[in-house]
C-alpha cells in the first residue's frame, strides 16, 4: 500500500484574492467525477491587510459553510501568513464534502488592504 494515495491533503490551488474590495473570488472548482474535503487555507498578505478585512471560504452561494469570516488585522506586513481553519473548541468539526462541479469561493468583506494577497487551499479529492 502506498503511503501517499488519492486521498492525501495536497494543494488545490493558488489563487491572488483582493483585500482591496468587497467580492467573492473563485478559488477552487471540485473535479467532475469527484468529490472534496478541504482542509485548511494559507493566507500570504501582499501588504498590510488593514484593520477590518474579513475573509470566508466556502461554496458559491454559502461562501461560509467551511470557514466563517474571520477578521485578518494581524497581517499587517508584506508576506505576513496566516493558517485558517475552522476548529472549535467542544465538538467535533463538521467538514464538507463537495460534489463535483462545486465552485469553492473566498469571500472578503470589510475590505481594508491591498490587492496582492494568495490563498493556498489543501485539500483532498474523492
Amino acid at each position: 500500500m502506498s503511503l501517499l494515495s488519492d486521498k492525501a491533503i495536497t494543494l488545490l490551488s493558488t489563487t491572488t484574492v483582493s483585500f482591496a474590495a468587497n467580492a467573492d473570488t473563485t478559488i477552487y472548482t471540485v473535479p467532475v467525477g469527484k468529490r472534496c474535503v478541504l482542509s485548511h487555507a494559507i493566507v500570504v498578505a501582499g501588504a498590510d491587510a488593514g484593520a477590518t478585512t474579513t475573509l470566508a471560504i466556502g461554496q458559491d452561494t454559502a461562501e461560509t459553510d467551511f470557514l466563517a469570516a474571520n477578521t485578518l488585522s494581524n497581517l499587517d506586513a508584506a508576506n505576513d501568513a496566516v493558517v485558517v481553519r475552522p476548529i472549535p473548541n467542544t465538538t467535533p468539526l463538521k467538514g464538507k464534502s463537495y460534489a463535483a462541479g462545486t465552485v469553492i469561493q473566498a469571500q472578503v468583506g470589510a475590505n481594508s488592504g491591498g490587492a496582492t494577497n494568495t490563498v493556498y487551499l489543501f485539500g483532498f479529492t474523492y
